[in-house]
């Protein structure tokens, strides 16, 4: 008992009772064999050796019995001195089926796959599979994403659009740093990898989710367009004005059509917003806002990215990175409120902004645009919360309380009564 409660402790102490518990189980039944047949020998005066080779012939005809039973039994032995897994690691066996390790005894390990159904898989099969450890020899778990354009602008150039991509992201890790490679080229498409890595296995999708989008933004900021499939050979369009874009060629008309919140603007709204608009440039590492500043200014970003950066104690802590088609600056418009942190460029940024003057008209003709710049403020504080100490610069009210604070400041009726 003694020994048996020591193996126990020892797993314990190491923080690994529920890996452990096969090893635990076999270091326990030969302490309890070995008990036995050392009463037997020494209490009842019996020869071990004659009650051993008796034993044998039945220990025979019970194997071949349980023959395959015994074969995951040994294979569950092997897998847990070997430890190519562990509970909680992610694999992925032959044929592309992958799981989180849940619990390994001593017939099955049980997986959770994709879809949270639990998968248990016999330990002989995964003694005889070969599998891919996602989760080791560390956590992060590398990801490439592999993108086509029109050759309508230099490699170099994509590629650097590309790089910017990985710079705005916030779901990827940055070291190792992220790359972006030309890995091929010919007269349909330019093909651009991008390979970067994540904290977690898990996390792979949600951040794979976040650069598609951002492809998407940053392409349509610099002009770029998507090729089609590898293997089907489509000539691409000359690149020219679509309908509306030929009757709005502005780039302040185009940069509202593609923004959701001003999409319900009738298109005399967005000429005459479009027209009011301020084209501002910013260098690499200047400051665009710094915190506790307020801005007077709805910003909208058109191209290049920014970070925005809280200092409290001395220690800067991350908000937000700012890409095409974000806006910012809308907690100065809207409340008066001062800036929960210092907005910098970390590339060449290019901003449009929209005056609090301009925007209180277009406000009063559209009322539920308040609402709208009131949910956005709100989430974006409550963001701000999650990151940083709770203070009267980030702490934000509900959605409702805002768009009513913003309607009495801008004097603007409620939805119904403007109906």
């Amino acid at each position: 008992m003694v020994l048996v409660t020591s193996v126990r402790l020892f797993l314990i102490f190491e923080n690994k009772p529920r890996e452990g518990r096969l090893a635990q189980d076999l270091v326990v039944g030969v302490i309890y064999l070995g008990a036995g047949l050392a009463l037997v020998a020494n209490v009842f005066s019996l020869p071990i050796g004659t009650l051993i080779a008796t034993s044998g012939a039945f220990a025979i005809v019970l194997g071949l019995a349980l023959q395959s039973t015994l074969n995951d039994v040994f294979s569950g032995v092997a897998l847990n001195l070997g430890r190519p897994y562990a509970v909680g690691d992610w694999i992925v066996l032959e044929g592309g089926f992958q799981g989180r390790v849940v619990e390994t005894n001593w017939r099955s390990t049980h997986l959770v796959n994709g879809t949270e159904d639990l998968v248990v898989l016999p330990n002989s099969t995964l003694a005889k599979a070969r599998l891919v450890n996602l989760t080791r020899p560390d956590e992060t778990h590398g990801v490439s994403i592999t993108v086509r354009f029109l050759p309508t602008r230099t490699p170099a150039a994509i590629e650097e659009t590309m790089r910017t991509v990985l710079l705005s992201s916030v779901s990827i890790v940055k070291t190792p740093p992220p790359s972006a490679l030309v890995v091929g080229i010919d007269s349909q498409a330019i093909e651009i990898e991008l390979s970067f890595r994540v904290s977690g296995f898990s996390l792979a999708g949600a951040a794979k989710s976040e650069i598609f989008d951002l492809i998407y933004r940053h392409a349509k900021a610099t002009g770029l367009k998507m090729a089609g499939p590898r293997d089907v050979a489509i000539p691409y369009p000359e690149v020219g004005l679509d309908g509306l874009s030929a009757k709005h060629p502005g780039t302040p008309w185009r940069l509202l059509e593609s923004i959701s919140l001003f999409t319900t603007l009738t298109d005399d709204e967005k000429d005459a917003l479009a027209s009011s608009m301020t084209r501002r440039t910013y260098q690499k590492n200047s400051m665009i806002a710094s915190q506790g500043s307020k801005l007077s200014s709805l910003m909208i970003m058109r191209t290049g990215v920014a970070v925005v950066e809280h200092t409290e104690n001395g220690a800067r802590s991350e908000l937000a990175r700012l890409s095409p088609g974000d806006l910012f600056g809308e907690r100065g418009v809207l409340v008066d409120a001062a800036e929960a942190g210092d907005t910098r460029a970390l590339t060449f940024v290019v901003i449009y902004e929209i005056s609090k003057e301009d925007l209180a008209a277009v406000m009063r003709d559209r009322p539920a645009l308040a609402e709208e710049l009131g949910v956005l403020l709100s989430r974006r504080m409550e963001d701000e919360e999650h990151l940083t100490n709770a203070n009267a610069l980030v702490h934000g009210p509900h959605p409702d309380t805002l768009a009513s604070r913003i309607r009495r400041l801008f004097e603007i009726p409620k939805e119904a009564e403007y109906l």
